[in-house]
C-alpha cells in the first residue's frame, strides 16, 4: 500500500521504555529525511524523554484508520499510542512494563499484516526482563516467526554489501549441532535465494556457506556435520545451477578476497559471523528477518540502558534500518 507520494509507510516501535529506543526516536525527529514514519508507543514517554534531552518535540496522535498525510516538512512526530503500565525512568527496568512491550509488538505486527503499513522497524527491547515476567522470549526474530506461524525465519544482518545470514539464531552453543539438519540448511539457503531476488534485487546471489566445526570438520576428523549434513545440501544447489560454495572454515571465510566474491554468508550460529560483521560496521548494521509475511528490519544493538536519557545514543543504525526497509519494499513492489 505504498502511498501516493511513492513513499512506503513505515511503523517504528519505541522499544524498551527504559532503554535508548525513545532517545533514538526523539533524535530521529531532528534529522532531515524523506521517509513516511509513524511511531507506536507511549506519547507521554516520548515527550518526557524529549524534555530530558532538551529537544523540542511536537506529536500528532493518529490511529490505524486515521493517518495524516505524509509529514513532508518533518515538523511533528506521528504516534500510534500504546500506554505504559507504569511510569518509566531511563536505565531502570520495570517488569510491570513488559506487557506494554509485548502489546507494541503484537499490535504493530498485526497492523503490518493488515497492510496498514508497508514495513516494521523495531528498536531494541530487553529480553531478560521479558523472561523475568514469565514470558519465554529469545528475540524479535523468534517471537514474530511464532506469531506469523513461520517455521524457518532467517536472521540476515547487513553492513553495506557485507551480509551474514544465520541457520540458528539465539541458541545456547550446546544446542546448536543438533539444530543443524539437512532440511534446515536447505530451507535457509532456499529462502536466502528467494528473498535476495525479491527484496534486494540480486537475482543470482553468490552464497558462501561456513562449516560448523573448526577447519570445516577437517574431512570428518573434527566433526561429521560438514560431510553428512552441510556438503550434500550445497552440492545439490550447485547441481541445480545456483552459485553456492562451501562449507568453508569460518576462520578464513571472511578474508577480503572472499568477501568481494560473496553476496551473503550463511553461518551456522549467532557468534560465528556476527562478531566479524559488527567489527566492520557496528552502528551501521541492519538486522532483517527474512521469511515473514511482512518486511521487518531492526537496529544492530541492544537497549544500552546506561546511555538512556543521556543524549549519547546515536541514530545511525536506526537510519540504516529505515533505509533498508524502504529499499526492500520498493524492490518488492517493482517485481
Amino acid at each position: 500500500m505504498i502511498s501516493k507520494e511513492n513513499n512506503p509507510r513505515l511503523l517504528i516501535t519505541a522499544g524498551e521504555p527504559a532503554g535508548i529506543g525513545p532517545d533514538l526516536i526523539v533524535k530521529l525527529q531532528q534529522i532531515k529525511h524523506d521517509y513516511d514514519l509513524t511511531i507506536i508507543g507511549d506519547p507521554d514517554l516520548l515527550k518526557q524523554r524529549a524534555n530530558l534531552l532538551s529537544i523540542p518535540l511536537e506529536i500528532e496522535i493518529v490511529s490505524k484508520n486515521n493517518f495524516s498525510e505524509k509529514n513532508n516538512e518533518n515538523k511533528f512526530l506521528k504516534v500510534l499510542p500504546i500506554k505504559l503500565k507504569v511510569d518509566s525512568e531511563p536505565g531502570l527496568l520495570d517488569v510491570k512494563n513488559v506487557n506494554y512491550v509485548i502489546e507494541m509488538l503484537d499490535t504493530s505486527s498485526e497492523y503490518c499484516l493488515e497492510n496498514k503499513f508497508d514495513g516494521l522497524i523495531t528498536t531494541p527491547i530487553q529480553k531478560s526482563i521479558i523472561n523475568d515476567a514469565g514470558i519465554k522470549f529469545s528475540g524479535h526474530t523468534e517471537y514474530l516467526a511464532k506469531k506469523y506461524n513461520v517455521d524457518v525465519p532467517v536472521m540476515l544482518l547487513s553492513c553495506g554489501e557485507f551480509r551474514v545470514a544465520l541457520v540458528t539464531t539465539h541458541l545456547p552453543l550446546i544446542n546448536v549441532p543438533k539444530a543443524i539438519t539437512s532440511e534446515k540448511v536447505k530451507k535457509v539457503i532456499s529462502l536466502i535465494i528467494k528473498e535476495m531476488r525479491s527484496k534486494l534485487a540480486i537475482n543470482n546471489p553468490k552464497i558462501t556457506v561456513c562449516g560448523l566445526n573448526p577447519h570445516a570438520g577437517e574431512d570428518g576428523y573434527l566433526g561429521s556435520e560438514e560431510k553428512e549434513v552441510i556438503t550434500p545440501v550445497i552440492n545439490n544447489f550447485i547441481t541445480n545451477g545456483f552459485n553456492v560454495s562451501g562449507p568453508v572454515p569460518a576462520d578464513t571465510a571472511f578474508r577480503e578476497d572472499r568477501r568481494k566474491e560473496t553476496d551473503v554468508y550463511i553461518c551456522m550460529y549467532h557468534d560465528q559471523g556476527l562478531p566479524v560483521l559488527k567489527t566492520f560496521g557496528f552502528g551501521d548494521t541492519v538486522n532483517t528477518t527474512l521469511g515473514l509475511p511482512i518486511i521487518r528490519t531492526s537496529v544492530d544493538h541492544g537497549t544500552a540502558l546506561r546511555l538512556a536519557g543521556t543524549g549519547q545514543a546515536e541514530c545511525s543504525s536506526l537510519l540504516a534500518a529505515i533505509n533498508m526497509a524502504n529499499k526492500m519494499i520498493k524492490n518488492q513492489s517493482s517485481n
